[in-house]
């Protein structure tokens, strides 16, 4: 049995050219523009309801309906108790018959290979790319023992199968929740011991194909279910380099260090040639910019490529709430001008990053905001990114910020809608927490319901009159 601590010598320092980089956003960019203000490629001014054209009549009243739900504060922060409540009255069959073709038509592929694979040719006619999502995933005290997480393994599996077989995008990418597959209280613990303690790759690795490792600070049952998550892991690499690209999602601050160190070792084996593993930095969060330029530290070191999934981030309320109970510093910005200006310096430093090596440094722009995509595009045409590369590539959730999404498909840029798929009973508790974690997007679309509005009108119009 090794050891898998080793004393705290890893390199944490950022190199010169990285501080040149972090330190040019204060300078102006090429042909002059203000990175404070970019001025935009004048075609995305994301304004036209045309952009809702390839939708049917009742996909716009459907989303018109969800949308104005969501726009109630005290639906969205209620809305398990509420569903729960129904269901109760209901019954489950009937619930979901009322669920099905309303919220969860809206923001769900479907729960069959037909209907997914239905979902998804629609998808691709309208020049989206689908980022399929397994929606699993557990807190602290969820854990339900080890077989849910190999009955985990099997879903996240068939995942990495139909993203790849089904030819649904020519750049396949899924999405994947470590907690789906290593219980969060470990995840947890782990997190406390790297306060003191940093881990080397190469043994995490040995023990993702597995070899025995003794993992100090834990118990003998911890250290099993950790050896047993990380080949799980393991299992998931094999099936998906070459063929999909993974992108593992950070969730609390509480197990987020644990997560990035293992999505850190799988990045260290399947991404010595491209970037197959990706890993997903919160922008929210006031150490975002450190550890971002700490995870291209330990590429550069360690010699793997990097795939990062830029985010402003989710969990804020419980994040402050947790901070508050524990006594200790809001590791959240303190204004959303804040969680803007980390958001587009850490941008500012990836894409630099992927014009200079975009064999080793990939990226998503994972946001609804439309500032954030106009100064992604302005800066990519600065520097010469290709719109259809898909070593940068944009990103939002199904059902949500349409708009955004169709207006950058039709200018040839590589979307990514993430898709969730699976049963009402399976989908319904992500559903909850996705609209409790995105209720500041949910209650601000105001611009896409005025926008479904007009192409309702339009369409509406055009059948009263016959004309277009």
């Amino acid at each position: 049995m090794c050891s898998l601590l080793r004393p705290p010598t890893f390199s944490r320092f950022v190199s010169v050219r990285l501080k040149s980089v972090a330190a040019s956003q204060s300078l102006p960019a090429k042909r002059d523009r203000d990175l404070s203000n970019p001025s935009s490629p004048d075609f995305l001014t994301f304004e036209d309801p045309q952009a809702f054209k390839v939708k049917s009549f009742w996909e716009l009243i459907r989303a018109l309906g969800v949308f104005r739900l969501c726009s109630f504060p005290v639906l969205v922060n209620n809305c398990s108790k509420l569903m729960t409540i129904t269901r109760k009255i209901l019954g489950q069959r009937c619930f979901c018959m009322v669920m099905r073709p309303s919220v969860y038509a809206q923001f769900v592929a479907g729960e069959t290979e037909g209907e997914i694979a239905d979902s998804m040719q629609k998808m691709s006619s309208l020049g989206l790319q689908p980022m399929l999502a397994v929606p699993i995933e557990e807190d602290l005290g969820e854990s339900t023992g080890e077989r849910r997480y190999e009955d985990n393994l099997v879903a996240m599996l068939e995942c990495v199968h139909m993203s790849h077989s089904k030819g649904w995008s020519k750049n396949p990418m899924m999405q994947l929740k470590i907690t789906a597959l290593v219980s969060p209280e470990l995840c947890a613990k782990l997190t406390s011991l790297l306060k003191t303690e940093q881990y080397d790759l190469n043994v995490l690795v040995r023990a993702m194909e597995g070899e025995e490792v003794m993992f100090p600070g834990l118990t003998q049952s911890e250290n099993t279910h950790l050896l047993l998550g990380l080949q799980r892991l393991n299992r998931i690499g094999e099936a998906s380099v070459d063929k999909v690209r993974v992108l593992v999602d950070a969730e609390y601050t509480y197990m987020n260090p644990a997560l990035s160190l293992i999505t850190a070792a799988m990045m260290k084996k399947f991404n010595q040639q491209s970037a197959w593993i990706w890993n997903t930095y919160q922008c929210y969060l006031k150490e975002s910019r450190n550890l971002l330029l700490d995870a291209i530290q330990t590429a550069t070191d360690q010699s793997f490529c990097l795939g990062v999934k830029l985010v402003r981030g989710a969990y804020m309320d419980k994040e402050r709430k947790l901070a508050e109970k524990e006594g200790r510093t809001d590791p959240i910005h303190e204004s959303w001008e804040r969680t803007n200006d980390s958001y587009n310096g850490c941008l500012e430093i990836m894409l630099r990053l992927v014009s200079e090596k975009p064999e080793r440094y990939m990226m998503i722009v994972a946001t609804h905001n439309e500032e954030s995509v106009r100064r992604a595009v302005t800066r990519m045409e600065e520097l010469g990114l290709d719109r259809d590369a898909d070593a940068v590539c944009f990103g939002q959730l199904l059902g949500m910020c349409d708009h955004v999404s169709l207006t950058l498909a039709q200018h040839g840029f590589l979307v990514y809608k993430s898709v969730p798929y699976g049963s009402v009973e399976d989908t319904l508790p992500y559903l909850v927490r996705r609209a409790q974690e995105n209720r500041t997007v949910l209650q601000g679309i105001r611009k896409e319901r005025d926008l479904l509005r007009l192409e309702l009108r339009r369409r509406l119009k055009e059948k009263i009159t016959g004309t277009a």
